[in-house]
């Protein structure tokens, strides 16, 4: 099974950009080739410079704090786990704290490195980064891989609040989802929302066998979704195959 995920607003799409980028960067970090290490640097670099929106960390915050209302209010529910209840709202003052005790901007202290800037400024032309424009980083990416790793971890410690704020959102807003199966007829399929309901996040799993790629566009009224196959070429045209997957609002 594929799952796509199509997120109903702006700030959900950020979230998501950023949660696909620190599993790449802490992917990378954890080999030990010199050319994984200099992709970790690029999505280092690309973090930064997602993260820069103005009001990215006030919306974590909104969002860890209103998260930590809910769960409050859950106290002394005989249907709710008390220590589970009490670890998940740990979690989120733990990642509440750590991100408002952050001054600046996401990653500041790796700006005041003209090192690692002198980089950056460099990385996104092709050929930028070869041994003579940068032969200090050369000299870096010729080093051991225990003293490489060693610098990735303390460079990216300033972001791993973010990160795990991320984190912890995201898996609280998937878990709110209920699947369910559902059919596709000559291709599409439409689905109406509950009125006064603020869906946040759409999950689609199909089978991989089908081939098939949906293309999903939903507002607070409806779902739609409109199956697609590649042809040799590998342009994307719409089928009128009827299919079944697996859908999941949540809100």
């Amino acid at each position: 099974m594929i799952l796509y995920e199509y997120p109903f607003n702006e700030r959900l799409r950020t979230y998501l950009r950023l949660e696909q980028l620190f599993r790449r960067l802490f992917e990378l970090v954890s080999r030990e080739s010199s050319i994984d290490h200099h992709f970790a640097l690029a999505t280092m670099f690309e973090i930064m410079d997602v993260a820069s929106r103005a009001d990215l960390k006030s919306d974590l915050l909104r969002d860890l704090d209103r998260n930590k209302s809910m769960f409050e209010n859950l106290r002394d529910n005989p249907a709710i786990a008390q220590d589970m209840l009490d670890h998940i709202i740990q979690q989120l003052n733990q990642c509440y704290s750590a991100l408002h005790t952050q001054t600046g901007k996401t990653g500041q202290p790796l700006t005041e490195i003209d090192w690692l800037m002198s980089i950056r400024s460099r990385i996104s032309i092709p050929g930028g980064t070869s041994s003579f424009d940068l032969p200090a980083y050369h000299r870096w990416q010729n080093c051991p891989a225990e003293q490489r790793h060693a610098d990735l971890q303390q460079w990216t410690q300033c972001l791993r609040p973010l990160a795990e704020a991320l984190a912890l959102l995201l898996r609280l807003l998937r878990e709110t989802g209920s699947p369910q199966k559902v059919a596709a007829t000559n291709g599409q399929f439409q689905q109406s929302l509950q009125a006064g309901k603020a869906y946040q996040l759409l999950r689609l799993r199909i089978s991989t066998e089908s081939g098939l790629i949906p293309e999903i566009s939903a507002n607070r009224l409806m779902v739609s979704v409109r199956l697609l196959r590649a042809n040799e070429q590998g342009a994307l045209q719409a089928t009128s195959e009827n299919a079944v997957f697996e859908l999941t609002l949540c809100a």
